[in-house]
């Protein structure tokens, strides 16, 4: 039970407690009174300090791709080595960006999901298209296969920005590790969703340990701009959206993430 709900339980249980018929019980029963109102009031002001936190960064991000989007305009007039690079530059900051506002929204109320039907297809281009430059730039090839069966096109029900959001944290982490070759994104049975990629792999020590919070690996150890929260993220949001995560990898023959969708009876259109 989580300590929110325990806490809550604790309370009730307090106020639910039968008159006493003593003065000693009745001061015991008004201290635990007392102290039950403290807590609530102490949660009240913790969720409220949360919910501003969350009020601020939402705006503070919404501020920051002002300027992102005007450098972004400016750059598109220009073709160079550095331009693409300064542009690539400036969609890893808008992910990071909208990085911290997803860790901050997971453990709040305003998580906000909206779940409707949805083709994959273009959940799964949307997200692509975030890339192109880097994978232009780094000359690395992507091997897509649009999801479809003999029917037509895949349908899902999923919150869409949540959905792309794990889909594009799974895709810069592959762009991250790889040096060389294939990201490949396709479907190896019919309900389940594979990015991989042909990069440096994960150690076979830390490959159980990869979706905690804050934790690198020797990969973190060589590359210092790991934060360690994009798949502990991933995790925690595909538990919400009711998909189950996976991850196999090999050192030097690089990973592959599992996305298995059968929650969702998918269908086709």
């Amino acid at each position: 039970m989580e300590l929110s709900n325990l806490t809550e339980l604790s309370i009730d249980m307090i106020r639910a407690l039968p008159q006493s018929d003593s003065i000693e019980n009745t001061d015991y029963q008004l201290l635990l009174s007392g102290l039950a109102e403290q807590i609530s009031d102490l949660k009240t002001a913790q969720s409220t300090r949360l919910t501003d936190m969350i009020d601020y960064y939402t705006v503070w991000v919404h501020q920051i791709k002002t300027p992102i989007s005007s450098m972004r305009l400016t750059l598109q007039n220009e073709d160079s080595l550095l331009a693409r690079k300064l542009s690539c530059d400036l969609s890893h900051i808008e992910q990071y960006v909208e990085m911290v506002l997803a860790f901050l929204r997971l453990d709040s109320d305003s998580s906000d999901y909206v779940f409707k039907m949805h083709e994959l297809d273009p959940l799964l281009r949307q997200s692509i298209r975030r890339f192109s430059s880097e994978f232009i730039n780094r000359k690395l090839s992507l091997s897509y296969t649009p999801p479809s069966d003999e029917s037509g096109t895949l349908q899902m029900i999923t919150d869409d920005k949540w959905f792309c959001f794990v889909i594009e944290q799974l895709l810069s982490n592959a762009l991250k590790y790889t040096r060389t070759g294939t990201i490949s994104i396709f479907f190896s049975q019919p309900k389940v969703l594979c990015i991989k990629d042909t990069g440096i792999g994960i150690a076979p020590q830390d490959l159980p340990r990869v979706f905690e919070k804050g934790y690198t690996g020797c990969n973190g150890r060589t590359d210092k701009k790991a934060s360690g929260l994009g798949l502990y993220l991933c995790k925690r949001i595909c538990k919400n959206l009711g998909i189950d995560i996976s991850i196999t990898s090999e050192v030097d023959n690089g990973t592959c993430v599992y996305l298995s969708l059968d929650q969702y009876q998918l269908r086709a259109e």
